[in-house]
């Protein structure tokens, strides 16, 4: 798969928008594991490989173990997250897939329980700006780098 065009270099203040938006979204009070998490799940939900591939080193660096990214696709069913990053986890998912979910009642509650009112606005603003990052990198097809394996 090629990309289908540089989106930087056809839009440049669009994208300097979406630029800023990134860099307000780190310097709100969700701490980074948290807005890494959520960013790889919704990734992983739009299947955005380049994205995937840019946080999960960030997440990493951020305090994310290994683990939990391994068994995040299936983190309802694992005992590795707590309370805050399975609200934060289940709201990702029904705004993500809102077509199917309306965001429902049940995760709301769970998200009111573990994060306060400006969190909440906070999370779900990290929340559409990793959508909204998923759909410029999807839909123009954006190509991660290769990583090369050293051979013995």
């Amino acid at each position: 798969m090629s990309g289908r065009m540089n989106y930087y270099r056809a839009a440049p203040g669009a994208m300097k928008a979406m630029m800023d938006l990134e860099e307000a979204t780190k310097k709100l009070s969700i701490t980074a594991p948290i807005r890494e998490l959520v960013k790889m799940r919704v990734s992983q939900i739009n299947g955005c490989a380049y994205c995937l591939n840019l946080h999960a080193p960030e997440a990493r660096a951020a305090g994310v173990s290994q683990q939990k990214l391994d068994v995040l696709p299936a983190w309802r069913e694992s005992p590795v997250f707590d309370a805050k990053e399975r609200a934060a986890l289940a709201w990702s998912e029904a705004l993500t897939r809102l077509e199917t979910t309306n965001a429902p009642d049940a995760d709301y509650q769970m998200l009111a329980d573990a994060f306060d009112d400006r969190e909440r606005v906070e999370l779900t603003l990290i929340i559409t700006t990793i959508n909204a990052w998923n759909r410029f990198a999807v839909g123009f097809r954006s190509q991660h780098p290769i990583a090369q394996v050293a051979q013995p």
